[in-house]
């Protein structure tokens, strides 16, 4: 079940492991259409949005919460100060924010956010009833409504990114590292160098990665062919440079993100 918009790329990798796909006008619909086939075909409704966060034991070992700190040990830093994370079913927010409680530790979550999205307006409003009439144009995050999986209370910050910025941000990240990756990777990012922004103006030393973990997506199919010509209509090469918080305002003047983006992937890590 997949909106109409989905990249041609990413159904034809569904086609090719013997999926069919079947289109909806709205990322909305989905819900009642997969349930309608589910019954009158006799099949079963595989509810990512509702399970997500129920899936995985977020206590246990080999979850995502898990790996990153597994991975950060033998670091100079091995607990970071944040961890910055999408929202598609809201399922890996909810399982990093849970394990950073259950271990105690000082690390805080700040979840990206795309245009289109329910998740960051009901985040900043304390509702869980907001519906968005369109649908995210960053493949992979971003939802219609807020969906069962995510659980605001363990998030920490939002950061509403807009969706040119995430564009940009892959474009560039792609052509320095010599690996394609997706929008949702250049929302990401542009959350993280949000924070390291703010880091440097407080006159913090800014350690990469030992301070700002995040997950990113590396990959030359299907959500890369989206980067190359932006995503619908986008024109990423100047792309607004304010960075919101869960408030939705800028933390005092422009954010300088670009180019903290900029120095750190040209000249290495902000010092």
């Amino acid at each position: 079940m997949v909106p109409a918009a989905t990249s041609p790329s990413k159904v034809v990798l569904i086609e090719s492991h013997g999926g069919r796909c079947h289109f909806v006008q709205n990322s909305s619909q989905v819900y009642a259409e997969a349930e309608r086939i589910a019954r009158e075909s006799g099949g079963h409704y595989l509810d990512q949005f509702t399970n997500a966060e129920r899936a995985t034991d977020w206590r246990g070992y080999n979850n995502i919460a898990e790996s990153i700190h597994a991975q950060m040990r033998d670091e100079k830093h091995p607990i970071p100060d944040w961890i910055v994370v999408g929202a598609g079913t809201g399922g890996t927010s909810a399982t990093i924010g849970r394990y950073i409680r259950y271990r105690r530790h000082a690390t805080r979550l700040c979840v990206v956010d795309s245009e289109n999205s329910a998740f960051f307006p009901a985040y900043a409003e304390d509702r869980d009833d907001i519906v968005m009439p369109t649908s995210s144009r960053i493949e992979g995050i971003g939802r219609p409504r807020v969906e069962p999986s995510f659980l605001p209370g363990v998030v920490d910050r939002m950061v509403s990114v807009p969706d040119a910025a995430s564009s940009a941000a892959a474009r560039h990240v792609s052509a320095v590292l010599g690996r394609r990756v997706g929008p949702s990777t250049g929302t990401n990012l542009w959350g993280v160098f949000g924070l390291l922004a703010e880091m440097v103006a407080d006159g913090r030393r800014v350690r990469w990665p030992r301070r700002l973990p995040t997950v990113a997506i590396a990959t030359p199919t299907p959500t890369s062919a989206t980067v190359g010509s932006a995503p619908r209509g986008l024109i990423p090469a100047d792309p607004p440079r304010r960075w919101s918080n869960s408030n939705g305002h800028a933390p005092g003047a422009d954010a300088p993100v670009v180019r903290c983006l900029a120095v750190w992937l040209v000249d290495g890590p902000v010092r």
